[in-house]
């Protein structure tokens, strides 16, 4: 009988067992302890090889306490990596074997090969290459002025170095003089260079080097860019020694093995789909596990789609009695020939219910319903070997969705085929070889039309509808729009009859020739509505131009637009492993956006097999995002023990000291501590605070974290989490205040803006990075009052606060950084119409700087109570802000006028890029939030960013906005007051 402790490694396990077996009298014959491995029945009831020895017994949570010692088979390396990729993805990698697909076959093997390579070709990177990949160089967005030499100030700047193994710092201008000072301390053996060294920022893992001017890197984010503010050291920039800082381990190289199916496809003789002018039908067979009133009648619609387009009528079948197994047997034929398909057609089917035909009374007849949708789904009509489907297929459904058909939803099948409606369809074999879409070699050349443009067609800002003869004179003239307006693609794809074979072809030779685009116009054409494999194949082009601090920031929507991927092998899939496996920045967050969707069933293949190319094209990053795993499910089991504490009325402070206690313990104080930041892969979390920790009062209890900076005395970094709030809105917010903030630089104009840390990192998780030395309104406010009823009306209550923070001569600096932030964010919030703005979602700082927080509610989504709409100005500007920004003289409107003139002239800037943040939002509408999911929602963006106006007409309705708001201001200081005396009185 032996004891285990529940933290207890399989290390340690296993060197207990191997103690007691000593004395069994068998003990001979067993082989070496190496040779064995533990097994065990998990929690999704498979069984599992626990291979990593440093895995606790509480973190495998076997399903019975049975462990089970057997031989170790196979490749020991392979399967630990198997086990570690299996828990990073949350799901076995036996349950793509499973899918006995041989599209997952494929991609997996091709992914695996490509991935492996592009790790090996890492390896032999050069010093400067290597630390371009793992720590690439964080920088401010260079301004025009700059560039022009043209910048305001020009400061001296001086860097404290210090070195390893000395507890001694030093000022000095550049790295020669610091080496002579260390050939001076400790007269080295040989003589050093400055190439063999690199400036560290301390405290985090962030280097400077390269040719980028010292005054562009972020040393230290919500701070001014003046780098004698922060301590950088000297480090070796030997590649051996920062190795082993990192812990770094060689692995195995995997074999490379050829795809199995390949020969197979090869060999098969295949007939030209356009060659074929017959009607395109397919037989619908049966359904499965239906489920609905026996009183409706069961009916299948069926739609071809290429993107959003439909390409001919919607077909209907017979009317059936509902049944769990209906059948129909029933051929649907389509107004589309065999020849006109494009190579992206989609078969979309909606599965619904319809009352039977009444016989009363004209008068008091109902109307026959087709609005009770049952489910839905969608298959590609080709496969992806380029081939015509044949024979029968099985689809498992999707629950309904609002519309009957749904061609933006994804053509996966429903993995829960035990719980969902199924629909048996066929395929016909319309030749007894298999018809194959064209290969891009085989289209011919079209003929070009030299003549002008009418300018007013393309310059169609609004994407309004054209009409029919502008369609027709847009086509004709494709080859001008080519030459003279390239950007125009998009609107000449739209018009594109795809469901004409020669248009297509002559649509993408065109396209072989096309310009590239920059990033603003090519981002548009990843929406769902241009699917055509040459058009995305283009797009990809012309995004591999952009720089990788630019990807990273159209990161999370390229994300979400690999949902619009028809099959899983796609140039976009390619691209971003390609760059995440150049980059560990990009790497790092592209692994948060796909695992934190992982749960979602619809994309949960894919995402998961893009993670595991990813996890094998970059073994050195696994320990860190497993540590990284580890620590937010302490956090998730510490919140739910907060929750749970909270439900039983205990009070505030013993649930507080439980968690401390919590806390404590051994197994959360390995797990929380030494782990790389989710939210800033520079960032380590070293020392968990455990007195400084607490739980926010919100109603799902968000823990508040901080942690020890262990190489800077006295420096903290704080990190919220949240269990059950959905984070991706805040996010997608957060991104755009960030861009407003790189292009408002590069323009010249810094609005000293906190676009702060926040991700998701699971099923309505997530992290935000804490604001240090920051306080909320309404804290202000209610500190500086009397009473909770007037405290939204002291205007000098903000002033005030600020002076006590910033004595003296600081002052004058506090209240310009509270200016242009206060113009940042007034123009930001109106752009993106953000809505719940009460005096607890708006911050300030110490140092002056405001800034909003909370983005529940945007695109002009704003909250009602009793009918009446509590957003009621366009923005918040109220009377105590302006307060502060006057200096708290009612007279200085010069300070005013140039805060008005910064806000004027930010909105300009936005509004020049107008279309970029169109594009983006329209790609994320991807991601299912329920705030943008239609055309409304974008409306919304495309006038307040007046898109179609003259910049003097956008700049005059912007001008009557600000004066709303401030006109208007008392009822925003009401809706304060209604909020602050409603949250004391909870």
């Amino acid at each position: 009988m032996a004891f285990l402790k529940c933290n207890s490694n399989w290390l340690n396990v296993s060197q207990m067992v191997w103690k007691h077996a000593r004395s069994e009298p068998l003990f001979n014959v067993l082989s070496d302890p190496d040779a064995y491995v533990f097994t065990c029945i998990n929690r999704t009831a498979e069984r599992e090889e626990l291979e990593d020895e440093q895995r606790r017994l509480c973190d495998v949570q076997p399903f019975m306490p049975v462990l089970r010692l057997v031989a170790r088979e196979g490749d020991r390396v392979e399967k630990l990596i198997n086990t570690q990729i299996s828990l990073l993805l949350g799901k076995g990698l036996h349950e793509f074997d499973a899918q006995k697909n041989h599209e997952v076959a494929e991609f997996r093997t091709k992914m695996r090969s490509f991935c492996e390579e592009k790790a090996q070709d890492r390896q032999r990177l050069p010093w400067h290459q290597w630390m371009e990949y793992n720590f690439p160089c964080d920088l401010e967005p260079f301004s025009r002025a700059a560039q022009s030499g043209k910048s305001r100030s020009v400061k001296k700047i001086f860097i404290n170095v210090k070195f390893e193994a000395s507890e001694v710092s030093h000022s000095m201008p550049h790295a020669h003089l610091a080496l002579k000072k260390k050939a001076t301390v400790f007269r080295p053996v040989k003589q050093e260079k400055p190439e063999d060294y690199t400036l560290q920022v301390n405290g985090r893992w962030e280097f400077i080097y390269g040719k980028n001017p010292l005054c562009q890197f972020k040393v230290n984010v919500f701070m001014p860019s003046e780098l004698y503010d922060t301590e950088i050291k000297m480090v070796s920039g030997r590649i051996s020694e920062i190795h082993s800082g990192f812990g770094l381990f060689l692995y195995k190289p995997f074999p490379i093995t050829e795809p199995i199916f390949s020969a197979f496809f090869q060999q098969q003789n295949t007939t030209s789909l356009w060659s074929i002018h017959e009607p395109f039908y397919i037989h619908l067979l049966q359904g499965s596990r239906v489920n609905a009133d026996e009183s409706m009648k069961l009916v299948v619609q069926a739609g071809l789609f290429h993107g959003s387009e439909l390409l001919c009528k919607v077909v209907t079948s017979s009317e059936v009695s509902v049944c769990s197994d209906p059948v129909w047997d029933q051929k649907l034929a389509f107004e589309i020939n065999l020849c006109d398909l494009p190579r992206m057609s989609r078969l979309c089917f909606a599965l619904y219910g319809v009352l039977e035909k009444t016989k009363k009374q004209r008068s008091t007849k109902k109307k026959k319903k087709a609005d009770c949708p049952l489910a839905w789904v969608n298959t590609m009509v080709f496969d992806y070997k380029d081939q015509l489907k044949t024979g029968e297929f099985l689809l498992s459904t999707w629950p309904s969705a609002p519309d009957l058909l749904n061609p933006m939803g994804t053509v996966e099948r429903n993995p829960n085929i035990d719980s969902t409606a199924g629909l048996l369809i066929r395929f016909s074999n319309f030749r007894p070889h298999p018809l194959c879409y064209p290969p891009l070699e085989k289209l011919s050349e079209t003929a070009r039309r030299s003549a002008l443009l009418p300018e007013f067609i393309v310059d169609n800002k609004n994407h309004t509808e054209f009409f029919e003869d502008e369609k027709e004179l847009l086509w004709k003239l494709r080859g001008e729009v080519r030459a003279h307006y390239p950007e125009s693609l998009s609107k000449l794809l739209l018009i594109t009859k795809w469901n004409k074979h020669e248009d297509v072809a002559q649509m993408v030779c065109l396209l072989r020739k096309w310009p590239d685009l920059p990033a603003l116009h090519a981002l548009e054409l990843l929406d769902y509505s241009f699917p055509d494999p040459h058009v995305r194949s283009f797009t990809i082009r012309c995004l591999r131009k952009l720089r990788d601090d630019e990807l990273f920031q159209y990161l999370l929507q390229l994300v979400q637009v690999l949902k619009y991927e028809s099959y899983l092998d796609c140039d976009l899939t390619t691209f971003l492993l390609e760059r995440a496996l150049s980059n560990k920045k990009i790497g790092h967050f592209l692994y948060w956006h796909l695992r934190s969707e992982m749960h979602v069933s619809s994309v949960s293949l894919r995402f998961g097999l893009i993670l595991e190319a990813y996890c094998r094209g970059s073994i050195y990053h696994i320990k860190s995002l497993m540590k990284q795993n580890e620590a937010l499910n302490k956090m998730k089991a510490l919140n739910d023990f907060v929750k749970s504490g909270s439900q039983k009325s205990t009070s505030r402070s013993q649930i507080t000291e439980d968690m401390k206690l919590c806390i404590k313990q051994d197994t959360y104080v390995e797990a929380l501590s030494d782990t790389v930041s989710p939210l800033n892969p520079n960032i380590i979390l070293s020392d968990i605070c455990t007195e400084k920790c607490k739980f926010m009062d919100s109603k799902m209890k968000p823990l508040w974290l901080m942690y020890k900076n262990k190489w800077v005395q006295a420096d903290t970094v704080g990190i919220i989490f949240k269990n059950g709030d959905d984070l991706r809105q805040d996010m997608l917010t957060l991104q755009m205040i960030q861009l407003m903030d790189i292009l408002w630089k590069t323009e010249g104009l810094d609005l000293r803006m906190i676009p702060y840390g926040c991700l998701s990192t699971g099923n309505k998780t997530g992290v935000i990075e804490v604001v240090k030395s920051s306080d909320t309104i309404a804290n202000i406010q209610r500190n500086n009052s009397n009473s909770a009823a007037t405290a939204a009306f002291n205007k000098d209550a903000l002033l005030n606060w600020l002076k006590s923070k910033n004595p003296g001569d600081k002052l004058d600096q506090a209240i310009e950084e509270f200016t242009l932030s206060c113009a940042g964010y007034c123009v930001a919030t109106y752009v993106l119409g953000i809505g719940d703005r009460h005096s607890d979602n708006i911050m300030i700082r110490e140092n002056g700087q405001l800034f909003h927080i909370d983005f529940g509610h945007f695109l002009g989504n704003f909250k009602a109570k009793f009918g009446i709409n509590r957003e009621r100005v366009p923005f918040i500007l109220t009377y105590d802000f302006v307060h502060v920004i006057q200096q708290g003289r009612t007279n200085n409107s010069e300070k005013f006028e140039r805060f008005r003139e910064c806000c004027e002239q930010a909105y300009k800037i936005l509004c020049r890029n107008g279309t970029l943040f169109v594009n983006l939002f329209a790609l994320m509408r991807a991601a299912g939030l329920p705030e943008l999911s239609s055309s409304k929602d974008i409306q919304y963006l495309k006038d307040s960013l007046a898109l179609g106006k003259s910049e003097e007409e956008a700049l005059k309705n912007f001008k009557v906005k600000f004066n709303e708001a401030l006109r208007e201001s008392w009822k925003t200081k009401v809706n304060w007051m209604v909020h602050t005396f409603a949250k004391d009185n909870r």
